[in-house]
């Protein structure tokens, strides 16, 4: 890939959308990485269109057999049609979803994102909730908790593992092909191979375990892996010229940038921005719209940062035919010294 290549989202996953063949509404549905952000900017409401990404943009990851499939939250092109037509009537009264995340406040990404998949299975036109956040528990102790146990309209019994993680791209790149050990949190505090190694290995183990089926939950669950977010690449002088995507990854992924603050002036000036803007924990889901002007100055955006020895996520905005503003692309500016950092514990 290119380093500052845009993000883009792409289409829905729904059953038979994991590499198996789809019918011609399937193939409709997955019309290539426009789809879904031409579903998100129809939506006007940012709690409706981070739903939206939710459950239409692409996943991280590829799926991993046997052990941790991918989850299929719509059953086929009618489902997802109709979760559509719901999304555009819940964007014009969005005031039952408003009261249900003000009643449960996080600042948290994972928890907002629970937040949200929770009131869709149990709202929502498709799947349906059984139970969410399940304790599994032996002597005491907690084993884990089952995300999602959800039923489909056909009877089927999943269990899904929720994640949303943003990554930054930490290795060489010159087309050398990447590996998950490369993508690491901002704040260098994680890492998405043992992100996956502990969804895979345990967290999706959870509903085979004797103590599940001790909860009373009849039948057979299916586990699957719901892993959203963005990865990001480095971009300015100092990036590679190409980075080939990591086995596991869905080549279709969110992808954004990230440059140093010393690179971050020669960058920015070479965007097609009309605008910046810094994007708060909880607006890090959808692509993002504004009503006001954002901050036109990149250096004047920089030099009012609160923690510049911080990674900080940013968007850059473009004006739109309304008068507002759409995000054109998202990367984060990290202190100069983080690469150096970042590489290093890649390499742990």
């Amino acid at each position: 890939m290119n380093a500052a290549r845009p993000a883009d989202v792409s289409g829905a996953q729904c059953a038979g959308g994991d590499g198996g063949p789809q019918d011609e509404a399937g193939s409709e549905r997955l019309a290539g990485a426009g789809a879904s952000r031409d579903i998100i900017d129809r939506l006007a409401d940012p709690a409706v269109r981070d739903l939206a990404w939710l459950l239409f943009s692409a996943d991280l990851l590829r799926a991993q057999p046997p052990l941790a499939p991918l989850a299929q939250w719509c059953a086929d092109a009618a489902e997802a049609r109709a979760t559509r037509d719901w999304l555009a009537q819940l964007d014009r009264d969005p005031a039952h979803l408003h009261e249900a995340l003000m009643a449960a406040p996080t600042h948290r990404l994972g928890r907002y994102a629970e937040n949200l998949l929770g009131w869709f299975l149990a709202h929502g036109p498709a799947a349906q909730l059984v139970a969410q956040n399940v304790p599994l528990r032996r002597a005491g102790l907690t084993l884990g908790e089952c995300d999602f146990l959800v039923r489909t309209r056909a009877g089927e019994r999943l269990h899904w593992e929720l994640a949303v993680k943003c990554y930054l791209h930490a290795g060489p790149g010159d087309d050398a092909r990447a590996s998950l050990a490369e993508f690491v949190g901002p704040n260098l505090r994680d890492r998405f191979d043992l992100k996956l190694t502990h969804l895979r290995d345990h967290q999706l183990r959870l509903s085979a375990r004797e103590e599940f089926a001790s909860l009373g939950y009849q039948g057979q669950w299916l586990a699957q892996m719901f892993v959203k977010g963005w990865l990001f690449y480095r971009a300015g002088e100092a990036a590679p010229s190409r980075v080939q995507d990591a086995p596991e990854l869905a080549a279709d992924h969110g992808r954004g940038w990230w440059a140093t603050r010393s690179d971050w002036p020669a960058f920015a000036g070479q965007q097609a921005a009309d605008g910046w803007g810094v994007l708060p924990r909880l607006a890090w889901l959808a692509p993002r719209r504004l009503a006001a002007a954002p901050c036109v100055d990149p250096d004047a955006l920089v030099d009012a940062l609160t923690r510049p020895d911080e990674p900080v996520l940013i968007a850059a905005f473009t004006a739109d035919s309304t008068g507002g503003y759409r995000e054109q692309s998202r990367g984060f500016i990290v202190p100069d010294d983080w690469p150096a950092r970042a590489a290093a514990f890649a390499r742990r």
